[in-house]
């Protein structure tokens, strides 16, 4: 049985979790159980289902056995049945002390009877001055209310 997450936030923090363990499984956990769900990396290509977006972090982790994700600066949406993140994203790969980045990433939740579930990633290159703007600091109390 797969976990239950209670919040858009329980399902977010533990699909940047998965990532800084490079657990393909977790991370596939937090996805809703449908085809239409999307995922677009930095490269640009749109990743359709979990089969395609599934061997798209495979290949990540194979290539960074550790990667860290720093999310900064989270400006929220929230509906009784979606939630929309948009967040800043600061990558670190293994020991190196530069990070990478910032990216710029929207995160997209449904509520559904498993709780809240990730329908889309969607992450992009972003000026180096994006993560320095004043509030970049984790703000958590930036939440809307979708109507």
């Amino acid at each position: 049985m797969s976990v239950i997450f209670t919040t858009a936030e329980d399902a977010e923090n533990a699909f940047y979790g998965a990532i800084g363990r490079g657990d393909l499984e977790a991370l596939m956990s937090v996805w809703a159980d449908d085809e239409e769900i999307v995922c677009i990396h930095p490269t640009g290509q749109r990743l359709t289902g979990p089969a395609a977006i599934r061997d798209s972090w495979r290949a990540i982790f194979a290539n960074n056995p550790r990667l860290t994700v720093h999310v900064k600066r989270s400006t929220r949406w929230k509906s009784v049945m979606l939630d929309v993140h948009s967040v800043v994203e600061i990558l670190y790969l293994g020991d190196e002390p530069k990070p990478q980045g910032p990216m710029l990433s929207t995160n997209v939740f449904q509520r559904g009877p498993n709780g809240w579930r990730l329908l889309s990633h969607h992450s992009t290159t972003a000026a180096d001055d994006a993560a320095a703007e004043p509030g970049s600091e984790p703000d958590h109390s930036r939440l809307r209310t979708l109507h």
